[in-house]
């Protein structure tokens, strides 16, 4: 039994993380070319693991799934503009990251790694800037967040709509 679910709950929750990095990743790969690509991945897998093994924790809720990676976006994008030493920028954006999921109450860990992803730029992210926020890390925290919707109506006790089991 994986984390309180039942055989077949866990094998929903395996497969859709299956799916949903695999769209991810192909729409990562396809956007930022496949220069940044082990970075964005390393978020949005960390993501995968919190929302489909981990349904019921608070950083797992869909509110700090995407803000939280939207705000930290925001953040590693402004600090990879305006810091010129990629070591600052990512220190700085990792903590700048903390600090606002905390003010927004959107803590969700992965987040750190798309501020530092973010920050540390690179020519793609660069050419994107902050539409960066947009394509990828909104988009995938949609797909992550739409298929985990859609394994959560399979569970016994689903996370996303506590009242209507």
């Amino acid at each position: 039994m994986m984390c309180g679910m039942n055989n077949g709950e866990a094998a929903a929750s395996v497969v859709g993380a299956f799916i949903a990095t695999l769209l991810a990743s192909f729409f990562s790969y396809t956007i930022l070319e496949e220069e940044r690509i082990p970075m964005i991945l390393a978020s949005t897998g960390a993501s995968a693991m919190l929302i489909f093994a981990l349904p019921h924790s608070p950083v797992s809720r869909p509110w700090n799934l995407v803000a939280g990676h939207v705000v930290s976006a925001i953040i590693g994008i402004t600090c990879f503009l305006v810091i010129p030493s990629p070591l600052f920028s990512s220190s700085i954006a990792i903590v700048l990251a903390m600090v606002f999921m905390h003010w927004f109450r959107c803590m969700h860990p992965p987040g750190g790694a798309t501020a530092v992803t973010a920050a540390v730029g690179g020519t793609s992210i660069e050419s994107l800037g902050y539409a960066f926020v947009i394509m990828p890390v909104f988009f995938n925290t949609i797909i992550l967040l739409s298929i985990a919707m859609a394994v959560g109506m399979l569970r016994e006790e689903n996370p996303f709509y506590p009242n209507e089991n």
